[in-house]
């Protein structure tokens, strides 16, 4: 049995932030549950273009509010919280989080990401394999 706190976590290596977010790594690949899962913030006001070609993404809004957008399609949903997406067709996606609050997001990638990620020029995280070599 795995059993972590987040307010223990948050201070730790199992952080990472980029601009305008960051993101707490609850589980990590090298955990052997076959998906990660993290609490992520993106801050008030801010907007985030992804493209996880090698991965697939499950999010639920705890808080805040925003929208995301297909960049495939043009079709924008709104995010508040007990709203979910997946990009099931590794979707080009811009997520905005509205100017009140953090948008705080639980974030399921499958595969699992190492923690060593970093988003790439195009929104991607490299495929899992090439991760562990960087």
């Amino acid at each position: 049995m795995i059993v972590r706190d987040f307010e223990q976590l948050k201070n730790t290596d199992r952080t990472v932030s980029d601009a305008n977010w960051t993101s707490v790594r609850m589980l990590l690949a090298d955990d052997g549950m076959g998906f990660s899962f993290h609490i992520t913030f993106l801050d008030a006001g801010s907007e985030h273009t992804f493209h996880y070609k090698h991965h697939f993404e499950s999010v639920y809004c705890m808080s805040g509010t925003g929208s995301i957008t297909d960049l495939a399609t043009g079709e924008t949903h709104e995010i508040r919280p007990g709203v979910m997406y997946a990009l099931d067709k590794h979707d080009k996606h811009t997520v905005r989080a509205d100017a009140g609050a953090d948008l705080v997001m639980a974030c399921v990638f499958n595969p699992p990401v190492t923690g060593k990620e970093v988003h790439r020029e195009d929104g991607s995280y490299a495929p899992a394999d090439a991760a562990e070599s960087a």
